[in-house]
């Protein structure tokens, strides 16, 4: 049975719904409320930054929205960059999804925001703007690395078919005694055509027939595999592509061969030299994909801090008193963490966020929802719910 894939709930609540408004015992009754066999309440400090105007901060709200979606899809792009390295063996891949040199979820459990790449003395909406340039800039050096790994592997991939295919796809060169072939000649032209084994009695009763001028019994048998027979038939040159056409007719494939002195050397040396460069570009794209995990990772959750604060601000207001939080949980049990907040914290949310002894809002004042809606908080909940409380789910 496949493991149930973890989930994170990130929140933040009003310090003035506790009783002594300390951060730390805020942690604590929250521990409370979730039950420890449904998550685990880990502290997500999130520092107190320079506050713009209200209607920056609803724009801001908008733009962290748009970047946080965004940022999944990076670290998506790039999750799947890694397991298609591994040929999509997820173990393999899962043991290079580390962040600042560990692993992802002990990052976001110990997560502090970086002041030395991302200082808090600047504006919300600089450090928005430096967040989505790094996330472009990653987004297309992991995008770009890759394409170039991908058009490496399928050259190689055409060498190999090329020395292990049948003999209706596979190079020739290492088959055919150039001895069987007519060369330089004014008139005449050697064939090489593949016959399917199933065909062949076939093929040496018709073919000096099935086009004009086909010198009378040249076939000569050169190679044999478990699908094809591979037969050398000399022509008249002015003839050759009528006798090429009917030979696709017949469902025999003529190959397009052209002896070259050293060709042999020359093909083993070209495979050998892009099975070095595929090699090659695999590491490249393999510590860029480590490192593109690492920076979306870390740049998501710095998205996330942002917006759980100017979120925070527009739902509680000033002075800020709030209390952040991270739940540990997995898809499986996360309605059950969501369902515990909403018992102990509806209320907050006052008439429009009242809830019945099932869980559904009671009553909806359409006003105050437009209102937050306006205000890009609609964006709090998983599938766009409304929560009286700041409250994003997400997963990696």
């Amino acid at each position: 049975m496949a493991p149930i894939p973890t989930k994170y709930a990130l929140l933040s609540l009003p310090l003035s719904t506790f009783d002594t408004g300390d951060k730390q015992e805020a942690l604590d009754s929250l521990k409370t409320t979730i039950k420890p066999e449904n998550g685990t309440i880990l502290p997500f400090p999130v520092p107190n930054f320079k506050i713009g105007t209200l209607d920056a901060l609803v724009q801001q709200a908008d733009d962290l929205a748009k970047l946080g979606t965004a940022c999944e899809g990076v670290v998506g792009k790039v999750g799947d960059s890694l397991r298609s390295l591994y040929e999509g063996n997820e173990d393999k891949a899962s043991q290079q999804k580390m962040v600042n040199d560990k692993p992802t979820d002990q990052y976001l459990r110990t997560f502090n925001w970086n002041k030395v790449r991302y200082r808090g003395d600047r504006p919300v909406g600089e450090l928005v703007d430096i967040l989505q340039k790094e996330l472009v800039t990653i987004d297309n050096d992991v995008k770009s690395k890759f394409n170039q790994y991908n058009q490496v592997k399928t050259n190689l991939a055409t060498l190999q078919r090329k020395q292990t295919g049948n003999l209706a796809t596979k190079s020739l060169t290492p088959i055919v005694n150039p001895s069987l072939l007519v060369q330089d000649s004014e008139y005449l032209e050697t064939h090489l055509v593949a016959v399917p084994s199933s065909l062949k009695k076939e093929y040496l009763k018709t073919y000096e027939t099935i086009s004009p001028m086909v010198v009378p019994r040249s076939s000569i048998q050169v190679a044999q595999d478990d699908e094809f027979v591979l037969f050398a038939v000399t022509t008249f040159k002015k003839h050759s592509a009528e006798f090429q056409q009917k030979c696709r007719e017949q469902k025999w494939t003529p190959r397009q061969y052209r002896y070259v002195e050293g060709g042999r050397e020359e093909e083993q040396r070209e495979l050998d030299r892009v099975a070095r460069e595929e090699k090659k570009v695999w590491g490249e794209a393999l510590r860029l994909s480590r490192t593109g995990w690492s920076e979306s990772v870390m740049i998501w959750a710095h998205v996330m801090a942002l917006r759980v604060f100017v979120e925070s601000v527009l739902r509680y207001g000033l002075p800020l008193e709030f209390v952040s939080a991270l739940v540990l949980t997995n898809a499986k049990l996360v309605e059950k963490v969501k369902a515990a907040l909403d018992t102990s914290y509806s209320y907050l949310g006052g008439n429009a966020f009242g809830r019945d002894k099932r869980g559904k809002i009671t009553k909806d004042d359409a006003a105050l929802t437009s209102e937050i809606a306006a205000a890009g908080l609609g964006h709090a909940g998983e599938g766009h719910e409304y929560t009286a409380y700041v409250y994003y789910e997400f997963g990696l």
